[in-house]
C-alpha cells in the first residue's frame, strides 16, 4: 500500500533584503524630527490664538455651562421679582423678543396720512396735526384700544409679564383689603372722583359662604356702621356675617318658623332687624342687642290683609308700609301705629325716602311718579315717567341729586330730583336701556357715583351705571361662565368698598370695588 504524504506547495524562494543604507535612513529621521518640531510650533501658535479668542477648550465648555446657568437664573429672577439682585450685585439681563410671523414690506414705506378725514379726527391732539406718519397713527390707535380695554389684553402679553402683573395686582389688592378691613364705622370718603368706562372690581368669597341659604335669597344688606352683612330669604332664616374679606364668618342665624322672609332691613340705628313675610301682615322685629325676636301681629290703624314691602326712614322714626289699592301707610316705630296714609292712582310698585327723610318718592304700575311731604302727607309733585307703560321699581340717591325709575320693559329713567319738584313734565337725564327684562332692583351707592340696576327675570341681568357720565361700566359683569344668575337684591357697603348681590341660588355674591378705600 502506498503511503499518503501531505501535499506541500512549491513556492518561489523569498529574495534576500537589499542592503540598507544607514546614512540615508538617519537623514530621513532627522528631517522628520525637524518637521514634527515645526508643526508642533505651528500648533502652539494657533492654540495660543484660539485661547486668546475663545479660551481653552475646558474653559470654553465651562463658560458655556455658566452662561446657560446664568440665563436660567436670570429668567427665574425675572419671573419672581424684577427688583431682586444676584449675589454679585448684578444681573444678567435677558431680553426675550418675539419675532413677527410675517412682516409687510409696505409698513416700512414712509408715508403721511391725511388726518382731516372724519374717521381720523379723534386721533389728533391738536389742529397742527393735519398729517401724521403711519407709525405714529398706529401708536395712537394702539393707545386708544388699550384705553378702551383698560390696558393691553391678556393675549398680547408674554407669560412673564402676565405672571409679574398678576403678582403686582394681587399684592396691591391684598394691601388695599388689609387697610380697608382695619377700619370700622362710618367714614367720609376722600377718594378722587370715580372714572368712567372700566370699573376696578374684584370677586371675593361669597358673603354668606359660611352658611349658604337653602332657598332663594330675597335680601342682602350691609349694616349701617359695622363690618357686617345680613341675608334673608325663603328658607325662613335671617343670617349675619362679618365681612373680613377672607372667610366672612357667620355671626348669628335665626330661624322664623313657617315665615318665608320677603324682605328684611336694618333699623336706622343698626340695633334691630325688621322682617316681613309673604302671606300675611305679621312682621318680626329682631332686637340684636337683647337677642329677642318680637312678633308684631297687628298695627293699630292698619286694615291691610298682607304687608310685604316696606322702607325705613333715614332717621329711624317711621316705617313706610306698602298696602293694596295704591295705599302707603306711615307707621311710627315707637308706638307701632299708622299716623297717616297716602294714595296713588293704581297699585304702588315702589317707594323710597329722600336722604333727609322729609319726602317720599313713589311710582305706580300705571307709570306715574308721586312725591309726598312726610309731615303733611301732601303730594308735592306728580308726573308721568317718560315712556313707561308699567312701573316696577324706584330709588333715590343719598346726595339728593338723582331719582331712578324702573319699568317692565327694562328701561331705567334717571331724573334730576330738583327738576322733578319744579317741572310738571320733567325730562329724564338719561334713559338707560341695558336691561331687556323687567327692572326689579335699583340701588345708588352712598357716594351717588354708581347706580346698580338689575332684573330677576334673566341670568346675569345686572349692570353698574357711572352716574356723572350716565354710562354703563363695560366690564361688569364680565365672566367666562354664569356667576350672578338671577339677581334678587343688591346693596353697597356704607362707604362703597363692597357691592353684594343676592341671587336665586341662595348666594350673596361679594365684590370689592377697588376705587373706594373705606368699607
Amino acid at each position: 500500500m502506498a503511503t499518503l504524504l501531505p501535499h506541500v506547495r512549491q513556492g518561489k524562494k523569498r529574495a534576500p533584503d537589499p542592503e540598507v543604507d544607514l546614512e540615508q535612513e538617519a537623514s530621513k529621521r532627522e528631517n522628520n524630527a525637524k518637521l514634527v518640531k515645526t508643526l508642533g510650533e505651528q500648533d502652539a501658535s494657533v492654540k495660543m490664538l484660539e485661547d486668546l479668542v475663545f479660551g481653552a477648550e475646558d474653559e470654553l465648555v465651562e463658560r458655556l455651562e455658566h452662561a446657560a446657568d446664568d440665563v436660567r437664573t436670570s429668567l427665574l429672577d425675572e419671573e419672581e421679582s424684577s427688583d431682586e439682585e444676584t449675589v454679585n450685585g448684578a444681573r444678567v439681563q435677558v431680553t426675550l423678543a418675539r419675532k413677527a410671523v410675517w412682516q409687510d414690506d409696505d409698513d416700512e414705506v414712509e408715508e403721511d396720512v391725511d388726518m382731516a378725514h372724519r374717521f381720523r379726527k379723534d386721533f389728533t391732539k391738536s389742529d397742527a396735526e393735519s398729517r401724521m406718519n403711519k407709525q405714529k397713527l398706529q401708536q395712537r390707535l394702539k393707545e386708544q384700544f388699550q384705553k378702551a380695554m383698560g390696558g393691553a389684553p391678556s393675549w398680547a402679553e408674554t407669560e412673564v409679564k402676565k405672571k409679574r402683573k398678576k403678582k403686582e395686582v394681587d399684592e396691591e389688592d391684598e394691601d388695599d383689603e388689609d387697610n380697608l378691613l382695619r377700619k370700622t364705622g362710618n367714614f367720609v370718603g376722600t377718594s378722587e372722583s370715580l372714572p368712567k368706562g372700566i370699573l376696578r372690581i374684584k370677586k371675593c368669597l361669597n358673603a354668606n359662604n359660611d352658611r349658604p341659604a337653602e332657598d332663594r335669597l330675597t335680601t342682602v344688606q350691609f349694616h349701617p356702621s359695622a363690618q357686617v352683612v345680613m341675608t334673608a330669604g325663603l328658607d325662613q332664616s335671617i343670617s349675619l356675617f362679618q365681612v373680613d374679606g377672607k372667610t366672612n364668618p357667620k355671626i348669628q342665624s335665626i330661624h322664623l318658623e313657617r315665615f318665608p322672609v320677603n324682605k328684611a332691613c336694618f333699623s336706622a340705628s343698626g340695633e334691630q332687624v325688621i322682617a316681613t313675610g309673604l302671606r300675611n301682615k305679621l312682621f318680626y322685629i329682631y332686637d340684636m342687642m337683647e337677642g329677642k325676636i318680637i312678633p308684631v301681629p297687628t298695627v293699630r290703624g292698619l286694615s291691610e290683609q298682607r304687608v310685604k314691602e316696606f322702607e325705613v326712614s333715614p332717621e329711624g322714626e317711621f316705617l313706610l308700609l306698602t298696602g293694596a289699592s295704591g295705599y302707603l301707610h306711615l307707621m311710627t316705630m315707637k308706638t307701632k301705629e299708622v299716623v297717616r296714609s297716602m294714595k296713588v292712582s293704581g297699585n304702588v310698585c315702589g317707594a323710597a325716602f329722600s336722604a333727609d327723610g322729609s319726602k317720599i318718592f313713589s311710582n305706580s304700575e300705571e307709570g306715574e311718579v308721586f312725591i309726598w311731604d312726610v309731615r303733611s302727607s301732601k303730594c308735592l309733585s306728580r308726573f308721568p315717567d317718560e315712556g313707561c307703560v308699567k312701573g316696577t321699581s324706584i330709588a333715590v340717591s343719598r346726595d339728593g341729586q338723582y331719582l331712578a325709575c324702573g319699568s317692565q320693559s327694562g328701561v331705567v329713567n334717571v331724573y334730576s330730583q330738583q327738576a322733578c319738584l319744579r317741572e310738571t313734565v320733567p325730562k329724564p337725564l338719561k334713559a338707560i336701556m341695558n336691561l331687556v327684562t323687567t327692572a326689579t332692583a335699583l340701588r345708588f351707592n352712598p357716594s351717588s357715583e354708581i347706580l346698580a340696576i338689575a332684573s330677576r327675570a334673566d341670568d346675569e341681568a345686572n349692570r353698574l351705571v357711572h352716574l356723572p357720565s350716565l354710562t354703563v361700566f363695560s366690564n361688569f359683569p364680565v365672566f367666562r361662565r354664569k356667576t350672578i344668575y338671577r339677581t334678587q337684591c343688591v346693596d353697597f357697603s356704607p362707604n362703597s368698598g363692597f357691592y353684594s348681590v343676592a341671587n336665586n341660588k341662595g348666594d350673596a355674591l361679594l365684590f370689592r370695588l377697588m376705587h373706594y378705600k373705606d368699607f
